[in-house]
C-alpha cells in the first residue's frame, strides 16, 4: 500500500463478518499487517449491534453465514441506511450470485481462496470510496445550512439564476425591477459563499435546485 493510500484510510475501520474462525483470523491478521484497524465478527447479528464510530469504513461479508446469507445481510444494511461498502468473499459463489450482490451495490466479489493483495486492493479502494463520498456528504450539508439563511425571495431568483435566466428576465418573471432583482441576487450569492456566478450555480445544483420552484431546503443529503 502506498503512503498516500495509507494516509487516506488511517482513521478507518474494517469490519469482517464471517463464521468460519480460521478465515476471518486470517483476514482479520492480513489486513492488521498493512496497518488498517480491524472488527471481525462470526454473526451478522454480532456486526449489525456493534457500535460503529463515524469514521471510513468498510465491510468485508462471507456470502455464506450459518443460519442467514450474506446477501440477506447486505438487504438488512440497506434496509438500516448503513452508507457502508460491501466486499463479498466465497467459496461456492457463481455468476448469478456476483451479479445480484454487485446490483445491491457490493463494491466487489472475491471468490476463496483469494490472493491477499486483491483482498488489500479491495479494502483500500473501498476505504477511499467511504471516505470520498463522507467528505461529499459534509460539503452538501454545509451548503444546505448556508441554504437555509436565504429569504424565500433569494431561494426564488436563486433558482431562476441557476436555470439560466438573466436579471433582466428574472425581474420580468417575478415582478421586480432588475435592480431589485441584482440585489436579491448578490445578497443570495454572499451567504451561499460564492464569489462567482458559475459557482453560485454550481452550488444550487449541487443542491438539487435547476429551476424555479426548486426553492424548498433539501430534506435528505444522502441518497446511496
Amino acid at each position: 500500500m502506498s503512503t498516500e493510500a495509507q494516509e487516506s484510510v488511517g482513521q478507518s475501520i474494517v469490519y469482517v463478518v464471517d463464521d468460519d474462525e480460521s478465515m476471518r483470523t486470517a483476514v482479520d491478521m492480513l489486513l492488521r499487517s498493512v496497518g488498517l484497524r480491524v472488527e471481525s465478527f462470526a454473526s451478522a447479528q454480532e456486526f449489525l449491534a456493534f457500535d460503529k464510530p463515524d469514521v471510513p469504513s468498510c465491510l468485508v461479508l462471507d456470502v455464506r453465514l450459518k443460519g442467514q446469507s450474506g446477501l440477506a445481510v447486505q438487504e438488512q444494511i440497506a434496509a438500516a441506511e448503513l452508507h457502508l461498502p460491501i466486499i463479498f468473499m466465497t467459496a461456492y459463489g457463481d455468476i448469478a450470485m456476483s451479479v445480484k450482490a454487485m446490483k445491491a451495490g457490493a463494491v466487489d466479489f472475491l471468490a476463496k481462496p483469494f490472493r491477499e493483495q486483491d483482498m488489500i486492493d479491495a479494502v483500500t479502494s473501498a476505504l477511499a470510496r467511504d471516505e470520498q463520498c463522507r467528505g461529499e456528504v459534509r460539503s452538501l450539508a454545509a451548503l444546505r445550512r448556508l441554504y437555509a439563511a436565504l429569504t424565500a425571495r433569494e431561494r426564488e431568483v436563486m433558482a431562476f439564476v441557476a436555470s439560466g435566466l438573466m436579471n433582466k428576465q428574472i425581474a420580468a418573471a417575478m415582478n421586480l425591477s432588475e435592480i431589485t432583482v441584482k440585489i436579491h441576487r448578490g445578497q443570495a450569492m454572499k451567504k451561499m459563499e460564492s464569489r462567482s456566478l458559475a459557482d453560485f450555480v454550481r452550488k444550487a445544483e449541487a443542491l438539487g435546485i435547476t429551476e424555479p420552484g426548486d426553492t424548498a431546503v433539501p430534506a435528505k443529503i444522502r441518497s446511496s
